[in-house]
C-alpha cells in the first residue's frame, strides 16, 4: 500500500478537521480580539486536510480529545503550501 492509499482520517491518532463558516469565524476573532494572521497557520497541502474544501485564509477548527482534558478546540489558518 503506497502513501496515496493511505487514508489519514482513518487513523487512531487523527483528530477531526472542520472549516468554519464565515459567521463562526467573525465570533472566534472577536471573542479572542485578534487577526487571522495572529492564529497559528496549516498548509493547504496537510493530510488531514484531505477530503475538505478549503481554500487560503479559511480558518479550521481541529478537535482534540484527551482523557484528561475531555475535547478541546484548536484553530488555524490554511496557508499557501
Amino acid at each position: 500500500m503506497g502513501k496515496k492509499d493511505f487514508d489519514v482520517t482513518k487513523h487512531i491518532l487523527y483528530f477531526k478537521h472542520e472549516v468554519l463558516s464565515e459567521s463562526e469565524e467573525k465570533k472566534l476573532l472577536e471573542r479572542y480580539k485578534i487577526s487571522k494572521k495572529e492564529l497559528p497557520s496549516i498548509k493547504k497541502s496537510d493530510p488531514g486536510l484531505s477530503g475538505l474544501k478549503v481554500k487560503i485564509g479559511d480558518i479550521i477548527r481541529i478537535k482534540r480529545k484527551s482523557p484528561t482534558a475531555g475535547e478541546h478546540n484548536y484553530y488555524r489558518v490554511i496557508i499557501n503550501g
